[in-house]
């Protein structure tokens, strides 16, 4: 099954914009998902098993930092790149 997830990261703390860049290269590190980013969230599709493992995984590594973040997430089941407007 494919699911799409889209992903906005706010760490609380000055300086955030470098732990959000890390954040998303770590996602683009995964070649068997597509993650297309924009200014307001990441969005990131492909197998559901390996979708929620990433997620995981990448929160977790976040959250392991020295500061508290939020994650405000959103799933579709669905490949979202078949509702982009062209």
């Amino acid at each position: 099954m494919i699911l799409s997830a889209e992903i906005s990261l706010y760490p609380l703390k000055d300086g955030y914009i470098p732990d959000i860049k890390a954040f998303i290269d770590k996602l683009n590190c995964y070649d068997e998902l597509t993650v297309q980013t924009n200014g307001m969230s990441t969005q990131i599709c492909g197998d559901y098993d390996l979708v929620m493992k990433v997620l995981q995984t990448e929160m977790k590594a976040t959250y392991q930092q020295a500061y508290k973040a939020i994650f405000v997430c959103k799933f579709l089941n669905s490949d979202i790149r078949e509702f982009s407007a062209e």
